[in-house]
């Protein structure tokens, strides 16, 4: 890790993980890409597209940390830009991932740029904890994560305006998928 702000601050392992186990009142994330090529969710994506039924354990632990912190009163938080028709990944998003997460607590929320111009939004896919802390998630344009990079000194009031952009824009999954 570099020292003294020599470089960026990457996050992986434990270090990326206690942002979602430390916070204490929210994380909210911005989710700005149609397509994302995760090397975990590869053998899921292939099952889904090929028509298996969601298996019963799907995205347990995932949805453990967000009960978890639903109970103790903490919000988890998203809003997914979308243009139709959906991607691939974007349906199985929709069918397999974010009725989970919704179920679990997750307040999930679609901004649909289809028949709209963007809002003014940014291009870049980040994570906000307890409105202090930023990450940015940078992918390569096939939706391959680069790596997780914790930004130094955010200027926190364009990622609070930027967050309540998004969810002035957004509609709540339920509501949009009917």
């Amino acid at each position: 890790m570099p020292v003294n702000g020599s470089g960026p601050v990457l996050l992986d392992g434990d270090a990326w993980q206690a942002y979602f186990r430390d916070f204490t009142r929210s994380a909210f994330r911005l989710e700005v890409h149609q397509t994302y090529t995760m090397p975990a969710e590869a053998e899921t994506i292939r099952a889904f597209l090929a028509g298996a039924e969601k298996p019963d354990d799907f995205n347990t632990s995932w949805h453990h940390t967000v009960r978890d912190h639903a109970e103790a009163g903490q919000t988890m938080t998203r809003a997914k830009i979308v243009r139709r028709p959906l991607t691939p990944y974007s349906r199985y998003l929709f069918e397999w991932c974010i009725p989970g997460n919704v179920a679990a607590g997750e307040d999930y929320r679609i901004v649909d740029v289809t028949d709209r111009p963007n809002p003014g939004l940014p291009e870049q896919d980040f994570w906000m904890f307890d409105e202090m802390a930023v990450v940015h998630l940078n992918y390569r344009p096939d939706g391959t994560q680069i790596n997780r990079e914790l930004v130094q000194n955010p200027d926190m009031g364009k990622y609070l305006a930027w967050r309540d952009l998004a969810l002035k824009s957004a509609i709540p999954f339920g509501a949009y998928r009917t």
